[in-house]
């Protein structure tokens, strides 16, 4: 389900990662700071370089907002150096925290002593025969002991995690100074004297010894389950809680830090290591598999799902437990022909290398680096210094997704949380959460689970078996409900025309005859008994063997074993991952489709999104002609459900961004809805750091010949709007030195408006003045197109002909975000039209409705949803104008070609920077004029 696997990072827990108390840290924070009545804002941050005012007020108000324990939303538009303000903001609070939770203890240690002292005294100078007095006066001594001994406890695990910590920073030391092995020192000795070539032969076979290291038999043992207690029950003799009671880490408060995608986190730890902070902070990185890990056999699977799949496979084989026979002495086994474990998968290296991470920054090319050269595994390593790391940087999903946060050893509870790029994030959780399974994926799931069941029925405990015939009822269920049957393959099975049908849960449950059945026990069961690991470990142990299923019909049967179903080609996406990876390759390869071994994590992920309550989700059902290619989606319509526990849990919690607007969709539909109060809500928004000359805004209702720009649906084809709108264009290129940047509001838009202009030589003549580029089909074709783009630029600066380049992109596409059109890469910035989703699409109307049921209407009487559509639309504007101004010596022009930009509301969506300086235009005239005159200045 994800790229943070939950079942491997059980194994951690189990493996490294200390036990943890699981009392909240914050309530004692809270206790501390009584005193406190107000922030006291720093006169100065640390910063690398004189800061701007507007990153002083930054730092400033975030200060406030952390010492407050606020939720705040700030904006600060890119190129003004939010991140260096986050950094030096948040890291001047945490230890001026650190300082003051340190003079506190020491206060309240002193007057512990010096009440006890004076309890002392009192008592021998009275007489205590009147027994009321008597138990009075011992009360308060005891709650005053307790009180000094609390402290006392406190001040001691301060010194524990003090001296842990130079601890650390020696083994780190010792490790980096340590340039040869204790193996190869031991080789040396052994070895003096022998020729160059038999020490090379005696060096290869050691190696080939080390990494073929000691490989069990195996006889289904794994894959068996063990024993389920349900809800609270615990074998007998179980007393894990009890045991390493001494053992135990508690967090210390640190900062969250989570990004979109893991090169912005890498960056931001870069920024953190060019800070005043970099030398002295402890910053640990999270990410994924198919980024940390070293292991050269599980990256080349290129894909997370099968990077998960064999990661956990050798973890299964590393630690499998050694059999003894009646005597207690260990057998020896017979050799396992899958393969090893893991090399990097040991407990000494990766205590090493976690100690490494905590004493020295390091981004994520560093730690996979270190992690190669110390033969330490980084994915686990990271998570082993979660405790004691005073920053933690990670994805989108790791945060936002409960199981997976937990997995991972993350603890929020008083701690700060930095949402960084956070203008989708209403959209992340919604994806996040929603979860979507194929007919093919639930024959596939019912034909493994029923040859599971039967090869192991005999060893299987009755709890056990009854669990999983409730499973199997439900894929049954569920493919009735698709109009199929289980035992037949997915493609020979027609089930209707294709249509798209939306349900509430409780109906899709009422319609499946699922109802009555306890979906959060079966949840449970899935996640504590790790059927689907089991179920993943059996298909890839057994491909081919089948299990012929017979039909009521006597000479009808159809073999569904798994290696007819892994051979099926699946449509849709064949693993929803949360995770967001926008770097990493996705399950569904570009030339092919990666089918995965077993469906059923994704089978339980959509189980589970079931219990959700009836009103915060719906269910999709996208039906097509063969019940392989039917689709059934959960879909999430209250995030806030899924924040509440991040808001309630967390100190602070601060959403920023580059264009954070509208900022009431935060407040209304993610602040608010999760129950955080309107006075703990914040909002910063700063200007930027340009010169106001520096930046031309301009709307434009009119073309050249005077005929409305209305990009509307309905007009939006309109064959003399689209040459009216390549004069424009034409002409706009006649003046702008560089390069042009043009958004069209979709892929299909803008092939349109090509072939209009192709047809009338526009485009040929737009090719006069500047090459034109337009965006790739392909992700791995942008960087190619960017520089030569970037080149076009370039050369046209001393060769006459050409003025530069206009590159045709798409709003929302591939170059809408992440990509910086600094100084002449895009000197000018053009939107046509406004680019609103698809109104007929039944999951936006559902959403809409769903909002104009529980939100009221705004200021202005419009309902929820219709603010909802405007807000899509304006967000996707936003991020792809804000692509111009990179820093504080760049300059460009905004040119919004549509009349329907010149309302109030649309203006108060635009950022701030952008929306107090435009100039709403209804003539043409008027707004070319405004773009020759600044273009004539910056000559």
């Amino acid at each position: 389900m994800d790229d943070f696997d939950e079942e491997g990072d059980d194994l951690l827990a189990s493996f490294c990662l200390p036990n943890e108390k699981e009392e909240k840290s914050y309530h004692h924070e809270k206790t501390l700071e009584e005193k406190t009545t107000s922030t006291v804002i720093p006169e100065k941050f640390p910063f690398p370089f004189q800061p701007y005012d507007i990153q002083v007020g930054f730092m400033s108000e975030l200060y406030s907002c952390l010492d407050q324990g606020k939720i705040g939303i700030f904006e600060s538009p890119t190129g003004t150096g939010k991140s260096l303000s986050l950094i030096c903001g948040a890291l001047k609070w945490l230890k001026d925290y650190q300082e003051k939770q340190q003079r506190e203890l020491d206060g309240l240690m002193e007057e512990g002593e010096v009440d006890m002292k004076d309890t002392e005294s009192s008592e021998k100078g009275k007489n205590t025969t009147s027994e009321p007095d008597w138990i009075l006066e011992y009360a308060q001594k005891k709650e005053k002991e307790d009180q000094l001994q609390k402290v006392k406890q406190e001040q001691e695990q301060i010194i524990k995690k003090e001296q842990k910590l130079i601890e650390m920073r020696k083994r780190a030391n010792r490790y980096g100074k340590r340039k040869r092995s204790k193996l190869d020192e031991e080789f040396d000795d052994l070895m003096k004297g022998a020729s160059i070539d038999i020490q090379q032969a005696l060096k290869d076979e050691l190696k080939k010894l080390d990494d073929d290291e000691s490989k069990n038999s195996e006889n289904d043992d794994d894959l068996v389950l063990e024993e389920y207690n349900s809800d609270n029950e615990k074998p007998r003799g179980d007393n894990s809680d009890s045991e390493n009671e001494d053992e135990t880490e508690e967090h210390i408060t640190k900062i969250y830090y989570c990004s979109r995608t893991h090169s912005q986190l890498s960056q931001f730890v870069r920024e953190i290591m060019k800070s005043p902070y970099g030398e002295e902070t402890r910053v640990v990185s999270l990410g994924s598999r198919i980024n940390l890990c070293v292991n050269e056999a599980v990256r080349k699977l290129r894909s997370i799902t099968l990077m998960n799949d064999a990661c956990l496979d050798m973890q299964k084989k590393k630690n499998k437990k050694v059999e003894r026979n009646n005597e207690g002495e260990s057998v020896k086994k017979r050799q396992n022909k899958a393969g090893p474990g893991c090399p990097f998968y040991k407990q000494d290296p990766i205590q090493d290398f976690s100690d490494r991470m905590l004493a020295e920054v390091m981004d994520m090319e560093e730690i996979v680096k270190t992690g190669k050269q110390m033969k330490a595994c980084p994915y686990y390593a990271s998570r082993y210094a979660i405790p004691v790391a005073e920053v933690v940087v990670l994805p989108y999903n790791t945060l936002l997704h409960k199981s997976t946060r937990e997995a991972c050893g993350i603890k929020l509870d008083g701690n700060i949380v930095v949402i960084d790029e956070a203008h989708n994030l209403l959209e992340t959780i919604n994806a996040v959460h929603s979860m979507e399974v194929t007919g093919s994926q639930l024959l596939r799931a019912h034909s493994q689970l029923t040859q599971y069941e039967q090869r192991y029925r005999s060893r299987l405990k009755a709890k056990n078996l009854m669990y999983i015939k409730q499973i199997l009822f439900i894929l049954t269920q569920i493919l009735k409900f698709l109009g199929g049957k289980p035992g037949i393959q997915g493609d020979k099975q027609f089930v209707g025309k294709p249509e798209t049908k939306l349900s509430t849960i409780n109906n899709f449950l009422f319609q499946s005859q699922l109802e009555n059945l306890n979906l959060f026990k079966v949840v449970q069961y899935c996640r504590k008994s790790q059927i689907s690991k089991k179920l993943q470990g059996f298909a890839e142990k057994y491909p081919d063997e089948g299990v012929d299923i017979k039909e009521k019909k006597e000479h009808e049967s159809a073999k569904s074993g798994v290696s007819n179903f892994l051979r099926e080609i699946t449509q849709g996406n064949i693993l929803n991952d949360p995770s967001l990876e926008m770097n990493g390759q996705s399950v569904k390869e570009q030339d092919g489709i990666v089918v995965m071994r077993s469906p059923m994590m994704l089978i339980e992920g959509f189980l589970s999104a079931l219990t959700n309550a009836d009103k915060d989700g719906r269910i999709v059902f996208n039906k097509q002609s063969l019940l392989s290619q039917c689709v059934l989606k959960f879909l999430l319509l209250n995030p806030a459900v899924h924040f509440r526990s991040v808001v309630q849990e967390s100190r602070a919690v601060i959403v920023a961004g580059g264009t954070m607007q509208p900022i009431s969709e935060f407040k209304d539909q993610l602040f608010h809805s999760a129950g955080v109060e309107p006075e703990r809500i914040m909002e910063y928004s700063c200007g930027h750091v340009i010169p106001t000359d520096h930046l031309l805004a301009v709307s434009m209702a009119t073309g050249p010949t005077g005929l409305d720009l209305d990009f509307t649906y309905q007009s939006r084809d309109n064959p003399k709007l689209l040459n009216e709108l390549g004069v424009l264009i034409s002409n706009v290129c006649n003046l702008v030195p560089g390069g042009v940047v043009c958004f069209f509001p979709s892929y299909e838009y803008q092939r349109s408006v090509q072939t209009v202009w192709e047809k009338s030589g526009i485009l040929m003549k737009l090719g006069r003045k500047k090459r034109v580029f337009q965006e790739p089909k392909r992700a791995n074709q942008v960087d190619q197109v960017l520089e030569a783009y970037s080149e076009c630029i370039e050369k046209s600066k001393s060769t006459t002909g050409l003025t530069g380049a206009i590159l045709f992109c798409v709003v929302g596409g591939k170059m809408s975000e992440g990509i910086n059109f600094s100084d002449d890469l895009g000197r000018c910035v053009i939107m046509i039209g406004m680019p609103y989703p698809n109104i007929k699409s039944p999951e936006l109307q559902e959403k809409m409705e769903y909002l104009n049921t529980n939100f009221k209407p705004d200021s202005e009487g419009r309902r929820a949803g219709q603010v909802h559509y405007e807000n899509l639309c304006m967000k996707a504007v936003n991020q792809s104008i804000g692509r111009a101004i990179r820093h504080r010596g760049d300059y460009a022009t905004i040119l919004l070609l549509d009349k329907r930009y010149g309302r109030p509301s649309v203006v108060s969506k635009l950022p701030n920077w952008i929306g107090k300086s435009l100039i709403k235009t209804e003539k043409y005239g008027v707004a070319i004029s405004n773009v020759s005159k600044f273009f004539s200045y910056k000559k």
